[in-house]
């Protein structure tokens, strides 16, 4: 037992130290400089293995709306949820399942590659803020708990064995960090918390919080003092794809938190660094990058609509996204299938 408490401190601890703001994981300071993009081949990316456990066996994803939602909103992330393991019938290249393809590369130490079967398999409604308009990154956890333990016809089960439990807050919801230092991040859960170990990714709306921030390229951060860089040295605001600045910048976070989440599950997988508590994930050597050409603020060669919509990628139902990419280990730069070589 004594043994047992000791564990879960010092696991305690090393989650303290992850979240720190220098070492949050969807961590957009400095983004917009390129400092962190390789979108050429690089030698300088010490990317390794470190024998821990990718999301090899299907999802089972389940996703927690903490506060009010708007349906359209809601509508926009389910669906691309569904575009993660889409057939290719259901979208045109470049798709959701073709970005989840670069994902899927990396493997465990048995050879297995990271799954292309995502199934959501949930959904609880916490609309009653079971704790509060404002959590603690801790508090997350306890969300999570909530959602498995409550009276509620439509609780979520608590899946060890292939679950993973996507926590969204609303616009209203202010969460610790949100904005001055993370739009994301993932961890797992503590035992002496949920019950059980199992990986998790929070996000939030970010829509009426900080849209210049977390939801970039849709809105420009405000201290910039002037607007991103267009291709051809003008200027350009994107307008987002589905409608909602807010949704549409969330869609490139939670694609950012599931590709490290499923390849780094419990921290000790896939990262750069000699650091554990501190490491740099796949996607977070690809920040801003969407396209061919990225930095500086550019966000590479994408599409746009006759509106000025701007996407990468298609989804179901006609669906169109502007996802970042993530660090292709056998290209060994950033890549995307919107790429274009």
């Amino acid at each position: 037992m004594q043994k047992n408490r000791w564990i879960e401190f010092l696991l305690l601890c090393a989650f303290l130290l992850r979240f720190s703001p220098m070492a949050s994981s969807s961590d957009r300071s400095g983004e917009l400089s390129g400092e962190k993009n390789f979108e050429g081949s690089s030698d300088l990316v010490d990317l390794q293995y470190h024998m821990g456990p990718v999301l090899a066996s299907p999802i089972n994803l389940y996703i927690i709306w903490y506060g009010r939602w708007n349906q359209n909103q809601q509508a926009t992330i389910r669906d691309f949820i569904y575009s993660l393991s889409a057939p290719s019938s259901s979208a045109s290249y470049p798709s959701v399942a073709d970005w989840w393809r670069t994902v899927r590369l990396y493997t465990d130490q048995t050879g297995s590659n990271i799954t292309g079967n995502i199934v959501l398999s949930g959904e609880f409604y916490d609309y009653k803020y079971s704790h509060g308009g404002y959590l603690s990154r801790l508090d997350i956890q306890s969300v999570i708990k909530n959602s498995v333990t409550a009276s509620d016809p439509h609780a979520l089960p608590l899946n060890p064995h292939d679950g993973l439990y996507l926590v969204l807050t609303s616009s209203d919801v202010q969460v610790q960090d949100f904005c001055r230092a993370v739009c994301g991040f993932h961890y797992f859960t503590f035992p002496t918390i949920v019950g059980v170990t199992v990986p998790y990714a929070w996000i939030g709306y970010s829509g009426t919080q900080c849209p210049g921030i977390c939801a970039y390229p849709f809105a420009w951060p405000n201290y910039s003092g002037r607007p991103p860089p267009g291709k051809n040295g003008g200027h350009d605001i994107m307008k987002p794809p589905n409608g909602d600045v807010g949704a549409d910048g969330m869609i490139s976070i939670i694609a950012h938190e599931l590709a490290e989440v499923s390849s780094n599950p419990l921290v000790n997988a896939w990262y750069a660094g000699d650091d554990p508590t501190a490491p740099t994930e796949i996607a977070d050597l690809c920040l801003g990058m969407y396209g061919s050409g990225a930095g500086g603020g550019y966000v590479g060669a994408v599409n746009k609509d006759a509106w000025g919509s701007g996407f990468n990628l298609n989804g179901v139902k006609g669906r169109k996204y502007l996802v970042q990419w993530v660090w292709n280990p056998a290209r060994r730069r950033c890549y995307g299938p919107n790429a274009l070589d």
